[in-house]
């Protein structure tokens, strides 16, 4: 699902054994991207699929907390060894530079070790390498997204018109770059009410779905404001670990819309009699 390069444009070099690389971006923090990346990741290694999860934002990684892991990766033969758990494999700046220490590196030491986590780790063989990206469109997610052969991106947003003003930031930056955008996904969409089937809009109703439409973007889905969730991710135990059928309904659909880029990309082929 690759767009054309562009004339002038550097070709981006493949990530050894990685067939498919996908984005997942915010235009702005607290609606929950980590919290997707990590269980869509999870879920489509309950698929059957074999995956990797790159945490992109180095300011505030929360995928050690989110899988309940805290070592450090090694080297061997001069590749870094990506941590695994639950079928993931797993890269994070949290595991170099862990607890509560603030990172002060500036733009260039940080592009240089997003491309040490991109191409100098060993992800092995995977069918999808997940990158959590940092929130808004800086450097980092610039830099990730400029120097990686994407096969697309994911939008994560919440009801709220602060994020949909911000995703729609995140869905022109994406096109900008020339990278396909795989769909965008509403977060924290509605509460059940505890004692009953009643579903409440906490932060607005179907923003998501219709700035979708509007941007002519792929829906992907709406994901509940579940305390559970929010729980699972801070001790540790994601909620797709227990085969969470949203998060399966979201993998699924992002599997499709790969699969359908990269049959549409292929040339057709006739056979006669």
């Amino acid at each position: 699902m690759h767009p054309p390069q562009g004339a002038g444009e550097q070709p981006k070099q493949p990530i050894p054994g990685v067939r498919n690389l996908i984005a997942i971006g915010s235009g702005k923090g607290g609606v929950g991207k980590t919290t997707v990346s990590v269980n869509t990741a999870i879920a489509l290694s309950r698929l059957g699929f074999r995956v990797g999860l790159l945490d992109a934002d180095v300011y505030g990684p929360n995928v050690p907390l989110m899988m309940g892991i805290n070592q450090a990766p090694y080297s061997q033969d001069n590749r870094i060894q990506p941590l695994e758990k639950e079928g993931l494999k797993l890269m994070s700046m949290g595991f170099l530079n862990p607890g509560d220490k603030p990172l002060v590196w500036r733009g260039p030491m940080l592009h240089s070790v997003m491309q040490q986590f991109l191409r100098g780790t060993d992800w092995g063989t995977l069918d999808y390498l997940l990158i959590d990206l940092p929130p808004g469109t800086g450097d980092v997610a610039l830099s990730l997204i400029q120097t990686a052969p994407l096969s697309g991106a994911v939008i994560v947003t919440t009801p709220s018109g602060v994020s949909l003003e911000d995703a729609r930031k995140a869905v022109n930056m994406f096109r900008q770059v020339r990278v396909d955008i795989l769909g965008m996904v509403e977060n924290m969409s509605y509460l059940i009410a505890p004692g009953s089937k009643e579903r409440i809009d906490v932060f607005g109703t179907g923003g998501g779905h219709q700035t979708a439409e509007a941007m002519g973007v792929y829906f992907l889905g709406e994901l509940p404001l579940d305390p559970a969730i929010r729980i699972g991710g801070d001790s540790g135990h994601p909620v797709a670990l227990d085969n969470a059928p949203d998060f399966l309904a979201l993998a699924r659909k992002v599997v499709e819309r790969i699969d359908a880029g990269s049959a549409s990309s292929r040339p057709s082929i006739t056979v006669e009699d």
